[in-house]
């Protein structure tokens, strides 16, 4: 069976500059028109740079506005911290913005990182990986089987009922994480597994090396072919100078993609027969004009 045509989605900024909300949207809406097949936004709350703290727009209420002025383009959170809200209260929020982009929604969970927003904002920081799984157990349950009598360590959802529902099947899932404990409590259940580009280094090689382990782990729990395999990439245009954003690993140290329209989708189309199924683009400079710019890119990419 041929593979299937990679998809491409496109971040939206986080806090490379503070964006009034309705550049976000037409942000959003010409990433739509010019062919992306997702947009995708950080669930984060605030970065402790060194211009200054900085936070984006909060990414559900973001998210639920982009599914009402869109009609085509998938949405989703790149990746919605557990941490930040009661189990059962993502499920709720997840099921409302399916339901408002009638299906487009792509669920994709973590258990965060950025230990400064945890404290700042008041969410714990310890036993993040513990809390998750059983974050999650709730999440996937609500979304996919409508109910849950849970009472763990960390969380309670006592006789929950998810009502009314996007679909009985609930938004496709997807981990952002490659840890292996991490990796261990989703596989069995995800449609697909997503990885930062500064965790493989932003390289088709390093992509196809960590797909491999990965690949490895989905066969263990005998799911080979189920779950997709998804990555950032880092894209620098003619006119970046440095992406700022909150992130751990110095952007500087990673090589992004760079070139022509015919040369990025050169490159795409690598990580394509290395085996991705989606790719998101990390953008510097992230614009409204980079974002038609990458319209040729797309074109070039499917022809």
């Amino acid at each position: 069976m041929p593979q299937k045509r990679m998809k491409i989605g496109v971040q939206l900024p986080e806090v490379e500059w503070e964006v009034p909300f309705p550049e976000l949207i037409a942000m959003a809406q010409t990433a739509e028109a010019v062919g992306f097949d997702s947009v995708w936004l950080g669930d984060h709350l605030l970065y402790e740079l060194d211009v200054s703290d900085r936070g984006p727009w909060e990414v559900w209420t973001s998210l639920a506005a982009i599914a009402a002025s869109t009609s085509t383009i998938q949405i989703g959170p790149l990746v919605a911290s557990t941490s930040f809200h009661a189990p059962a209260m993502l499920a709720k929020q997840a099921t409302t913005v399916d339901a408002i982009s009638e299906g487009r929604l792509i669920l994709g969970l973590g258990a965060g990182w950025n230990q400064r927003e945890y404290d700042a904002f008041g969410f714990a920081y310890d036993h993040r990986v513990s809390r998750f799984a059983e974050a999650f157990t709730i999440i996937r349950t609500l979304l996919r089987e409508g109910s849950i009598d849970f009472h763990g360590g960390y969380y309670d959802a006592d006789r929950c009922v998810l009502h009314p529902r996007s679909s009985e099947s609930g938004p496709p899932l997807m981990v952002g994480s490659i840890g292996d404990r991490m990796l261990d409590i989703t596989l069995a259940h995800v449609d697909s597994w997503n990885m930062w580009w500064s965790q493989y280094g932003n390289s088709v090689e390093g992509f196809r090396g960590e797909k491999q382990r990965v690949d490895a782990l989905i066969e263990a729990v005998g799911r080979s072919g189920e779950v997709d395999a998804t990555a950032a990439l880092l894209i620098q245009l003619e006119d970046g100078v440095g992406r700022q954003m909150g992130d751990y690993v110095d952007i500087n140290a990673v090589r992004p993609l760079t070139g022509s329209a015919i040369a990025l989708a050169d490159q795409l189309r690598e990580f394509e027969a290395a085996g991705a199924a989606h790719v998101q683009l990390v953008v510097d400079p992230i614009t409204r004009s980079s974002i038609e710019w990458l319209g040729d890119v797309l074109t070039a990419f499917r022809h």
